[in-house]
């Protein structure tokens, strides 16, 4: 039979086991929680940031199997501005233009990456101020007047056309932010300076 010390001892180290068992139960139990709520925090946002670019982006229309030949002399384009196809071999300096550019040298900017926002000559002054100062410091932003647009301002890379009602919507943020690196573009990262035309800014 145990003396009264051994059982003392005997006890004690029950009790610490005990004490290590609850404490690793905790810990467990704490860490799936965490890992849990951190699982459920990413598909969230996951979800929670799909929704809001879906939502913020809407009224693409996307074009394919846009030819990419170069050719001489004026094209006909289906789509207004165009959002790519056949062009000149020269593509148009990136910048902001206060007139028309030609169609065929701003489509093979288009191909190099670049971000082409148009808009109606009649568009009131403050609304072309401020797509001066979206497309401004953009090193693939092209900003012109188009005769005849189907919308006030349209917002147009390689492919992917954005009609809008005016510049402060911020769907056009969005446009800009999602293709300013020009890595979306047939040929990505393309030359935007050394071509033809003049930018004011």
């Amino acid at each position: 039979m145990a003396s009264p010390s051994a059982r003392e001892k005997i006890e004690a180290m029950r009790r610490a086991e005990a004490h290590r068992a609850r404490r690793q139960r905790a810990v467990l139990i704490g860490t799936g929680a965490v890992a849990v709520l951190l699982i459920a925090a990413v598909v969230i946002w996951a979800i929670t940031r799909g929704r809001a670019a879906s939502s913020a982006m809407t009224g693409l229309v996307t074009y394919q199997n846009l030819s990419r030949n170069h050719v001489e002399g004026p094209v006909t384009y289906a789509q207004t501005p165009p959002v790519g196809g056949e062009h000149a071999p020269v593509w148009l300096n990136c910048g902001i233009y206060d007139q028309p550019v030609p169609n065929e040298n701003a489509v093979h900017s288009l191909e190099h990456g670049a971000v082409w926002i148009t808009y109606r000559p009649d568009l009131p002054a403050d609304q072309v101020t401020v797509l001066r100062d979206d497309v401004r410091n953009q090193t693939y932003g092209l900003l012109s007047p188009y005769p005849g647009l189907p919308s006030p301002v349209v917002a147009t890379v390689w492919g992917v056309q954005l009609k809008l009602q005016n510049a402060n919507d911020p769907r056009l943020r969005n446009f800009i932010a999602e293709y300013a690196d020009a890595g979306k573009a047939p040929e990505p990262h393309g030359e935007c300076t050394g071509g033809v035309g003049t930018p004011i800014g």
